[in-house]
């Protein structure tokens, strides 16, 4: 879990640096990022799932560790995780396979703590 625990750090603490910095309009899409994961006429649990196919479809590895944290989160089953990514590699090919690797993994590592403590709204943005 170490390396989770550093990607939680290093993400708040570079959000923290952006905010700084960031005027309006890059508080404005972080706000819309954070937002557009809410409860909606889709539920956060399946939105979330959306955002960790696309991440593996954009071969966006922090995007991925961010939604797979937030997938366990929001109590995504085994079965369900299996099933998005499997849609993923459809859609990317056979050259999202080492960051399908790299999600499975650090799902794996989650699901042996279930020790996922929830990411609050300030630090939702950017994936």
């Amino acid at each position: 879990m170490d390396a989770i625990h550093d990607f939680r750090a290093e993400r708040e603490r570079l959000n923290a640096i952006v905010l700084k910095y960031g005027q309006k309009t890059i508080k404005r899409f972080f706000n819309l990022d954070t937002n557009v994961y809410a409860d909606g006429a889709l539920p956060a649990k399946t939105k979330e799932l959306l955002g960790l196919v696309a991440s593996l479809v954009l071969r966006c590895d922090d995007c991925i560790l961010y939604h797979v944290l937030r997938c366990a989160e929001e109590g995504v089953t085994d079965e369900e995780f299996e099933e998005a990514l499997s849609i993923g590699l459809i859609v990317g090919g056979s050259i999202t396979i080492p960051h399908l690797r790299r999600a499975f993994g650090h799902w794996e590592e989650i699901s042996q703590t279930r020790d996922t403590p929830s990411f609050s709204a300030d630090d939702a943005p950017p994936e």
